[in-house]
């Protein structure tokens, strides 16, 4: 195999992978139901539990990337004819309305500007309006850098009759996400992002009231794959076989969800925090702009302005040769418009900043 050349991920993900997350990597593959394995699976449920700030029995780790796991929300919870409210103001609210319509719901959106978030209000206001079966919001938008607010949206969605699904692909491990305390139904997320390892599974959690939605399904999931009535019961008691789980992945998501552990969670939220704190103060030096709407700016995923006259993919194409750094571009209404700068996990750090801004000064100004 040709030789790989080291990077500094600091775009929309993958982020940087620790080596103890690595090395999990590369232990012995035994069997799926080899009871050391059968113990690793409860020790991550128990994480993820913990990470998810929920006890929900239905948590666990699709066998996918963060995509699988908005596919397995929709399609466990979802029923031709059910009427589904998205919010949507940049690429994955767009994506949760194309999922939601091939599982044969009438699709519902409200909308916003792209770096622009939905007002709490409005989305209450159309729940009440439409009475919808699920409500889907994008907690924090990977392609505009921002941070939707909750607030109160649980309880309308619950007085309403419906179901509360949060994609939480970025968000998770890098700012407060309370599955429990907010009322959340059903969330998913991603193991490439805030929890730096690589992609390849989607934790996944549904409520009590979630579950009871499933089981009183008229129909069966169209997802065979990622039907969670048949999943379940081989990350639960019965270690039913329902697929060949990717072992060695688990491995890499223990040892990540075991730092994420170690460290805390409020502490790991300060780290990503400052980071986007040094990060802002010096793209401001530059007189870069944020595109997302201040106040509701990620931490995470800082979606900025490409300076006017500035080249925004041979600059990207810079850093990467130059200086091996990746940070993204823009996309949909921000492609050419736009970077997206990843601080997430592992690599939200000081040095990574300043390389970052150091670059960035220098390739603006010119420098060779």
């Amino acid at each position: 195999m040709p030789e790989l050349p080291e990077r500094i991920l600091m775009g929309p993900g993958p982020s940087d992978v620790p080596a103890s997350v690595l090395l999990a990597m590369a232990r012995p593959t035994i069997g799926h139901l080899d009871p050391a394995f059968l113990e690793l699976m409860d020790r991550v449920r128990a994480r993820l539990k913990t990470v998810f700030r929920t006890d929900n029995e239905m948590t666990l780790a699709v066998s996918g990337t963060g995509s699988a796991g908005m596919e397995t929300a929709f399609v466990n919870l979802v029923e031709p004819g059910d009427k589904v409210l998205v919010e949507r103001n940049g690429v994955f609210g767009g994506r949760m309305t194309d999922v939601a319509a091939r599982c044969g719901a009438e699709v519902v959106t409200v909308d916003a500007p792209w770096g622009r978030i939905i007002d709490p209000d409005q989305l209450i206001a159309a729940i009440r309006q439409h009475t919808p079966a699920v409500v889907a919001v994008v907690h924090a938008e990977t392609s505009t850098g921002v941070h939707q607010p909750l607030d109160g949206i649980a309880d309308a969605v619950h007085d309403a009759g419906g179901l509360l699904l949060v994609d939480c692909v970025t968000s998770l491990g890098g700012m407060p996400v309370e599955v429990d305390a907010w009322g959340i139904d059903a969330a998913y997320s991603g193991t490439q992002k805030c929890l730096s390892c690589p992609p390849g599974l989607s934790p996944v959690t549904l409520s009590p009231r979630a579950v009871a939605r499933l089981e009183a399904r008229t129909r069966k999931v169209q997802s065979w794959y990622l039907d969670l009535s048949m999943v379940r019961s081989y990350w639960g008691a019965e270690r039913a076989y329902h697929h060949t789980a990717p072992i060695n992945m688990l491995y890499a998501l223990d040892e990540a969800l075991d730092l994420v552990v170690r460290e805390g969670l409020e502490p790991r939220f300060e780290r990503h925090r400052q980071a986007h704190q040094r990060l802002a103060a010096g793209l401001a030096e530059l007189g870069i702009d944020f595109v997302s709407q201040e106040g509701h700016r990620l931490p995470m995923l800082n979606a900025v302005s490409v300076p006017a006259g500035v080249d925004d993919a041979a600059t990207r194409r810079r850093l990467l040769a130059e200086y091996g750094i990746e940070i993204g571009g823009g996309l949909g209404d921000l492609a050419g418009k736009a970077w997206r700068i990843g601080l997430m996990g592992h690599a939200a750090r000081p040095r990574n900043v300043d390389l970052l801004l150091a670059a960035l000064r220098r390739i603006l100004a010119g420098g060779v």
